[in-house]
């Protein structure tokens, strides 16, 4: 074992060691906190769902964790790397697939490890276990045993049993040799089809081929001996696979065949054997840690395209489990499935086939080292930190299940996504809010810097969901050869300043801005040379009903071309910028964190009117903190005396309809027990959701302060106070923040 290995055998003890040991801990999800929580908890209350239970065995799902609970059962015979270790061994793995349940898919585990070696009794057990779970997942068990003990418990439970080592690596590399088939131009029922190894995974990887495609004659499936055939005398298992003729070995098997798939031991595939192969060969060595053929060995051994997929995280294309076993479980438990059939494992494979073919958040193409993932040879199936893949997956197996008839309840599966994505966290949830707000009527958006890749990447999403129209001001020729380099399947509407005749808005800036310093020359010159002034016209125009800008500006420079044209709304002297903070369980919003320095009381008062408007677009009910260093009078300054009045006009005007209190220090503001048990004057009667910051300093400090050590997710800035809806981007936002903007920006629109 090498230097690099022994580290890593250190660093993994030391993990699983550290206090407390393992990975796993039960939580509770209730409160436990006053006599009568525990009386609901146990002993008394607790016989009222037990009556409710034993009435109705469904009810379990209702006042029970069985909806969501799997349970993660092995017997350690057969460990992936480590062979038949015993049950006891193999409890940190069964652990370490709860916490692959849990963290891809919300799903509670409890690991069973029996000590048991017999089928009879390990499908005995785990049946016995029926009450307890909403699901099984038999886990490193050795064939054949696995398929006897998988059969038996799907027949005699009436609940979702599924053997990960068998169908998790067919599912995903099904998912891989769809898309590789697409790209290669060949047809699923005309590829030859090669599989070095016979165990439990290459057998129900070939079975699961056939049930996408492929021919059961065009599958040849190698085992150590050489070719299966139906002379040699094999289990039964193997038969299924056997070819009629003399067989041979790996390399005869391979001569011609468009596929090859290794389930077997590293090293035993040369570059000949490769070289061998049909055109556009498709080679799946999936072996771990070493691949039947190393991956550059592969890709160097021919000149046309190797489409290459392995088990490892290293190379493009990893057949990883975790693509599917989370997401298989969860539309299942959402349904109540009483199997996971055929037709939910298809389901799973065409959806993460079709997921690999939509553009790539940029958060999965950061935590991938930034490289680029596009459709493709080396990208054939998505990423497993691709957060996309739960609210794709689930609903795809939970609608398969509804439709062939394993599931016990229906889900209306647009809802059904959406509460998927709200598991992501609490920003996803919010931002649905608008998003669907944002669906109902969309508008035209122009978008500065409108031949940036993110820029154009948000706008292909913007029109694919649905949520705006989108209009990309910029260069046309590198805004389209921008769309063909990334595949989009998108015709965008441009606006060129160099195309055209833009007279009219030129006429409109100088109009607007004649007696403030702009010359009829400078004003068609801003119009032609700057997109900032371009789309601000246009929105101030009417012919766009919204603009967003900053990408690649800094902030005060992409901010003062809208001030300029569009200015601020009827009711409104000052703008301010807004972030929306998400918790798990909270939204804050803060302002003003972008552009007021040094405020007034009167400005403070207005940026509150205005950010109590915007939580409500959010389905918030504000309730506003005026902040300071001071409680309510404690410190008496002028800093402090600003939000003090700041509060006291707010409370005097019979026009605002939200609770307001200040001055006050944040956690008064957010503590309960702060401001009812000290401060129970307070016109708060709940903590604030609304903080108003009483400077930009405060501002910008406070809400990274919130988003970096607190867990925050952000959304925005959101310039509220504007005439028109504008906003402001950060450099350097993501696609998804552009695309939130947008939603946000429609939704202004739409009220306006």
């Amino acid at each position: 074992m090498g230097t690099d290995d022994d580290a890593l055998d250190d660093d993994a003890l030391e993990y699983h060691a550290s206090d407390p040991p393992g990975k796993l801990e039960i939580a509770t999800t209730k409160p436990t906190n006053t006599q009568r929580d525990l009386s609901l908890a146990y002993s008394p209350g607790v016989a009222a769902p037990c009556r409710k239970i034993a009435d109705d065995p469904d009810d379990a799902f209702t006042y029970t964790t069985k909806g969501n609970m799997v349970g993660v059962v092995s017997n350690g015979s057969a460990v992936l790397g480590l062979g038949d270790i015993g049950a006891q061994a193999s409890k940190p793995v069964m652990e370490g697939k709860g916490v692959l349940f849990k963290r891809f898919a919300d799903i509670d585990v409890f690991d069973i490890e029996l000590d048991q070696t017999d089928a009879d009794d390990v499908v005995e057990s785990v049946a016995a276990m029926e009450p307890t779970f909403g699901g099984i997942n038999l886990e490193d068990i050795k064939a054949p045993e696995c398929f006897e003990i998988e059969t038996r418990l799907r027949e005699e439970m009436d609940i979702p049993v599924f053997h990960d080592d068998q169908h998790g690596t067919a599912i995903i590399s099904g998912a891989a040799l769809l898309n590789a088939a697409e790209i290669a131009g060949k047809d699923l029922s005309e590829l030859e089809v090669v599989f070095s190894g016979a165990g439990a995974s290459a057998i129900a990887s070939a079975r699961f081929y056939v049930s996408l495609g492929v021919k059961r004659e065009n599958v040849t499936m190698c085992d150590s001996s050489g070719v299966i055939t139906e002379d040699r005398d094999v289990n039964e298992f193997k038969a299924e696979f056997a070819q009629p003729g003399d067989g041979g070995d790996l390399a005869d098997a391979m001569d011609g065949a468009d596929v090859f798939v290794g389930l077997s031991v590293g090293g035993i595939v040369s570059e000949e054997m490769v070289q061998s192969m049909a055109d556009d060969p498709i080679v799946f060595a999936m072996a771990n840690p070493d691949p039947e053929i190393a991956y550059e060995d592969a890709k160097n051994a021919r000149d046309d395209t190797v489409i290459m997929a392995t088990g490892r995280s290293d190379y493009p294309n990893q057949v990883n489990n975790v693509l599917g076993f989370p997401f298989i479980f969860r539309g299942a438990l959402d349904v109540r499935a009483t199997d996971i059939n055929e037709d939910m494992k298809v389901a799973c494979a065409e959806a993460l086939a079709d997921l690999a073919k939509q553009d790539v958040p940029d958060e999965v193409v950061k935590a991938y080292g930034d490289q680029p993932l596009q459709f493709g040879s080396e990208y054939i199936i998505p990423k497993p930190l691709d957060p996309r893949v739960l609210f794709e997956v689930a609903p795809a197996v939970a609608k398969a299940a509804q439709e062939s008839g394993v599931a016990r309840t229906s889900l209306d599966l647009e809802e059904y996504r959406e509460e998927l994505e709200a598991r992501l966290g609490k920003s996803r949830e919010m931002m649905r809010i608008v998003l669907n707000k944002a669906k109902s009527d969309p508008k035209r958006v122009a978008l500065g810097e409108g031949d940036d890749e993110k820029m154009i990447r948000a706008a292909y999403q913007m029109a694919e969901e649905g949520i705006a129209h989108p209009v990309l001001l910029g260069d046309r020729d590198t805004i389209h050869g921008v769309v063909d380099g990334l595949g989009l399947d998108f015709d965008p509407e441009i606006v060129d300043p160099d195309e055209g005749d833009h007279a009219a808005y030129a006429d409109r800036l100088y109009e607007l801005r004649k007696r403030k310093g702009i010359t009829e020359s400078e004003a068609k010159s801003l119009v032609e040379r700057d997109p900032n002034y371009l789309g601000s016209t246009m929105v101030e125009a009417g012919d766009a009903d919204a603009f967003l800008t900053g990408l690649t500006h800094h902030y005060p420079s992409a901010l003062r071309p809208p001030l300029q044209v569009v200015g601020t709304a009827p009711d409104a002297d000052y703008v301010a910028g807004v972030y929306m903070l998400t918790f798990k369980n909270r939204v804050i919003f803060c302002a003003d964190a972008t552009v007021n320095q040094d405020p007034e009381a009167d400005v403070l008062a207005e940026v509150a009117r205005h950010t109590a408007d915007l939580a409500r677009r959010f389905n918030v009910d504000p309730r506003v903190a005026m902040l300071s260093y001071s409680n309510f009078g404690s410190v008496d300054n002028e800093g402090t005396r600003k939000p003090r009045e700041a509060a006291a006009m707010l409370r005097d005007d019979e026009a605002i309809d939200f609770p307001v209190d200040g001055e006050m220090q944040a956690d008064t503001a957010v503590v309960e027990d702060i401001l009812q048990g000290t401060y129970g004057f307070s016109d708060l009667e709940e903590p604030a959701n609304v903080l108003i910051f009483p400077n930009l300093e405060a501002g910008n400090i406070g809400y990274k302060l919130l988003q970096r050590l607190g867990g925050a997710d952000a959304i925005g800035p959101m310039l509220v106070g504007m005439g028109e809806p504008v906003h402001v981007l950060q450099r350097g936002d993501e696609v998804k923040d552009i695309v939130n903007l947008a939603a946000v920006a429609v939704v202004d629109a739409q009220e306006e």
